[in-house]
């Protein structure tokens, strides 16, 4: 288990990575490239990566086949433990996971092998663009690690469904990590429903980070946050203080399928992947929250689920 503490236990800048990959062992490193309606991040990857990644593509590795539990559905356990023992995952080794430079599609690399129950998963804050900004070495050459020893268990981060993510937006705070335009139901280039869960607040995940790409520090997130929540900086109904670190005794939700201690925070996105990336920004400010993997391509799917539009929840 890893020793570090606050913003590093998560992060790790260009040249903190360059000095821990001069030593043995070095850190696995996951190459995350992806961009909605292409071209494909494999390509990306062959034009340069950084020295020793391997390329784990988002719809193969990071996700399970599009269908009833959305676009990005949870991965296979098996699958999953295959693609990360063949990158070289094991559990007693770090892991690195970038992308091109906003950790929208790293923090889904991050949250995944979390979920699974790696101890030591970190994002390259910046992304492939701090790297090669910074003038460090990119190679084309595609390393052929040796098998890793990564065991997939399910279960160590917390998750909602359409039932849960529903309730946290009635009793909690449930985030819509989406551009506010498609919060607004302005415009839906990717689902054929366009709006939000009734109750979901607007917070897009363009504002988790410096116009660089890096994260802002924890009190600009915290503050962000804090602005958010309803009712003095605290879900509805929650006796105690909350962004101070403590959660409220019983969440909004019961049922033994889910987390017996979920948080009263959650984000969803289109299809889990930005989410991430705002489940990331809030554990930066301190807040734990839950991920709506199926995310709006789930909840539409559906029709029987309300939708709202506008500005307001």
């Amino acid at each position: 288990m890893s020793q570090r503490t606050g913003r590093d236990q998560y992060l790790v800048g260009a040249g903190a990575l360059a000095a821990e990959l001069a030593r043995d062992p070095a850190p696995v490193l996951l190459d995350v490239r992806w961009r909605l309606g292409g071209p494909p991040g494999i390509d990306s990857y062959r034009r340069g990566h950084l020295p020793g990644a391997v390329f784990a593509d988002l719809d193969r590795v990071l996700a399970g086949p599009p269908g009833a539990g959305g676009r990005h559905p949870l991965p296979d356990a098996a699958v999953f433990q295959a693609a990360m023992r063949a990158a070289g995952v094991s559990r007693d080794r770090p892991v690195v996971v970038y992308d091109d430079g906003d950790a929208t599609i790293a923090a889904r690399g991050w949250w995944t092998l979390c979920y699974f129950g790696h101890q030591d998963v970190r994002v390259l804050d910046g992304g492939y663009r701090a790297w090669a900004g910074a003038g460090l070495a990119v190679t084309t050459a595609e390393p052929a690690p040796a098998p890793g020893g990564f065991t997939a268990e399910p279960g160590h981060l917390p998750l909602l469904d359409a039932a849960a993510a529903q309730a946290t937006a009635r009793a909690g705070l449930l985030l819509d990590a989406r551009a506010g335009e498609r919060y607004r139901g302005e415009t839906e280039p990717v689902d054929p429903v366009a709006g939000h869960i009734p109750g979901a607040v607007s917070a897009p995940t363009a504002g988790n980070v410096n116009p660089d790409g890096t994260f802002k520090d924890r009190a600009a997130l915290a503050a962000r946050f804090a602005a958010l929540l309803p009712s003095g900086g605290r879900p509805p109904g929650d006796p105690g203080p909350f962004l101070g670190g403590l959660h409220p005794p019983r969440p909004p939700w019961g049922g033994a399928t889910r987390p017996p201690v979920p948080p009263w925070v959650g984000a969803y996105c289109g299809s889990g992947v930005t989410a991430a990336h705002e489940v990331l920004a809030l554990t930066l400010a301190g807040i734990p929250a839950a991920l709506y993997v199926g995310s709006w391509s789930d909840w539409v799917a559906d029709p029987a689920r309300p939708v709202a539009t506008g500005a307001s929840a």
